[in-house]
């Protein structure tokens, strides 16, 4: 089984997420701007609600996958005010054919003050333990 971790964020609080995802994976969190080197059976995508949607760029980076190269999206992230953005991501996916994990990780994320310390070191374990349910799949 091949793993990737591909991450937005413009608070930090996501990117931190990734790297605990990463590390339980075995692999290395990037960017969403790094391309996937070779073809993965689960990409990890890391990601957060930025005036009620994802980011355009979240959004781009789904539709320039394909289904040869990426098996499933295993969906995680954070967020001061709304809850996950699976329904957003999986519209993407859905449009470009590859198909969403049911089972994603999601928590609290400090902006402006709200959710101050979010994520924290009990996210971080939970989203490396959401993670390790994975290996071997």
């Amino acid at each position: 089984m091949k793993y990737a971790v591909r991450y937005y964020t413009k608070t930090g609080n996501t990117k931190r997420l990734a790297e605990a995802v990463a590390e339980a994976l075995g692999v290395q969190a990037l960017p969403i701007g790094e391309p996937l080197a070779e073809p993965v059976d689960l990409l990890f995508l890391g990601n957060s609600y930025y005036a009620f949607s994802i980011d355009p760029e979240v959004r781009s980076f789904v539709q320039s996958l394909n289904k040869s190269t990426v098996g499933k999206i295993v969906n995680f992230g954070s967020a001061a005010m709304l809850n996950s953005t699976y329904k957003k991501v999986k519209a993407e996916a859905d449009k470009v054919g590859i198909p969403m994990e049911e089972r994603e990780f999601h928590c609290r994320g400090e902006f402006k003050g709200v959710h101050k310390g979010r994520p924290n070191e009990e996210d971080l374990k939970a989203a490396a333990d959401f993670a390790k349910k994975f290996l071997g799949t």
